[in-house]
């Protein structure tokens, strides 16, 4: 059954999964791993525990991302490993959620029939219901075209001293590559009582680091009115800034279009706030920006990081840069370059470019770039930016960073590691305890991370 945008799924309160096991698996980005969250939240409050993995689990979940063109890929070979699971036990229940699922509706129990249910961005409050339905009556697609609201669901963090709260989902914006405007809707803010409010419950909580989650956080309360005046991103980072018990707040990710003073001086002003700013680049190349639809050009660009390190100083920064966009020449590749040379960015996420259906970059098909040419530009950007990190990370060689900690590295279990103000990655011996705050003095330094000595 399919029900395109028409909620009529029963709703009730009374637990009555207890004992039975699930397995979340997340794609993509913080807000998928934000809303993966709430989904276990969801799931644990119905008496569900975590399987360690899909093979002996009662219900699988794949919360899902299409940014990346193989995301399909992933997702569909998963669901064919997953049959002959289910072909053995068939009790099992698998789920598909997230930004795939909205953007290929019907397509995925087409391909898998095997699945169970699926639903959409703007209703992941609701996948116990569904789970209901589906096994009272069979297999269920529910997408709702759009939200009425930012749904505020009861999170089962992974990480207990800190937490991800979502001030505004969507994005008005229309980059040419993107197909978040066309999953995720258009822009809703929620009130900043209300975030506010689940901060402080998040501190009480025993959270000291919160990040601020949004497509695009600088359009944040453009859609408000509360008694004639519109609340700004700046005024809620001192507001959050405010709550007792948060040490460190983070966001992402801003447009650099919309990143103005009056957000620098409120990071700057703020003591929770971090030292840390994700500005996506995306292309140095005038040319292309104006094709991706970005709203910057590089000089306008390299003003904003300038404007930024001005007032916010030690102020760290990270990038996303896309190689290989249509009609990409080796010219608009040298200005990218240029442009990471002179931003000096600490780190950068880069990809080669992937057409998304339904994204009008998708549409420019005669003027895709040879797989070859774009290879070949995305090692050396991620050369170029290798020795940059590299650069960066050595200057901090013999200063001292309050790291707080995660845990047991992932790839040393007898070394800890934890994160900066700056987001940088510390490894250190000890025995602290995860949520502590160390002092450690900086002794080496790589590209991605540091290792140090507590002091």
């Amino acid at each position: 059954m399919t029900l395109i945008g028409m909620p009529q799924i029963r709703e009730r309160r009374t637990p009555t999964r207890s004992g039975r096991t699930y397995h979340l698996r997340t794609f993509g980005c913080q807000m998928n791993v934000h809303d993966s969250e709430g989904i276990a939240g969801l799931l644990e409050a119905d008496g569900m525990v975590p399987a360690p993995d899909a093979d002996t689990a009662d219900l699988v979940v794949f919360n899902t991302c299409c940014i990346r063109e193989n995301a399909d890929d992933k997702l569909y070979g998963s669901l064919g490993m997953l049959k002959r699971i289910k072909d053995a036990r068939p009790g099992m229940l698998i789920a598909v959620g997230g930004c795939l699922a909205q953007k290929d509706r019907e397509i995925v129990q087409d391909r898998a029939p095997w699945v169970d249910v699926v639903f959409g961005t703007h209703n992941l409050d609701r996948v116990v219901s569904l789970l209901d339905y589906a096994e009272e009556w069979g297999p269920i697609t529910e997408i709702l075209e759009e939200s009425d609201g930012v749904a505020v669901i009861p999170a089962k963090r992974e990480v207990a001293h800190r937490g991800w709260v979502t001030i505004m989902i969507g994005c008005n914006n229309s980059c040419t590559f993107c197909v978040v405007p066309s999953v995720r809707g258009a822009e809703i803010s929620r009130r900043p009582g209300d975030i506010v409010r689940e901060v402080r419950d998040l501190a009480a909580d025993g959270v000291v680091e919160v990040t601020l989650l949004g497509q695009n956080v600088n359009s944040y309360g453009r859609d408000l009115d509360l008694g004639g005046r519109k609340p700004l991103f700046a005024d809620l980072l001192r507001r959050v800034g405010a709550v007792e018990g948060i040490e460190r707040i983070r966001y992402t990710s801003p447009h650099p279009k919309d990143f103005r003073q009056d957000v620098a001086l409120a990071m700057a002003e703020t003591p929770a706030v971090c030292e840390q700013l994700h500005m996506p680049l995306q292309s140095g190349s005038d040319r292309i920006l104006a094709a991706m639809h970005r709203g910057y050009n590089a000089e306008r660009f390299l003003a904003k990081i300038e404007l930024a390190r001005e007032h916010i100083p030690g102020l760290a920064m990270s990038t996303d840069v896309i190689v290989g966009f249509p009609s990409e020449t080796e010219d608009d590749f040298q200005a990218t370059l240029d442009v990471m040379t002179a931003a000096r960015f600490d780190s950068a996420f880069t990809f080669i470019y992937s057409p998304r259906p339904g994204t009008a970059a998708a549409e420019m098909v005669e003027e895709f770039i040879d797989p070859g040419v774009a290879q070949d530009r995305y090692r050396r950007l991620a050369e170029l930016q290798t020795g940059i990190s590299l650069e960066v990370n050595q200057a901090a060689v013999g200063t001292t960073v309050v790291v707080l900690v995660d845990g047991p590295s992932k790839t040393d279990p007898a070394m800890l590691s934890g994160r900066t103000r700056t987001n940088k990655l510390v490894h250190f011996a000890g025995t602290n305890s995860a949520g502590s705050f160390v002092e450690v003095r900086i002794d080496r330094a790589s590209p991605h991370f540091f290792v140090g000595t507590p002091v």
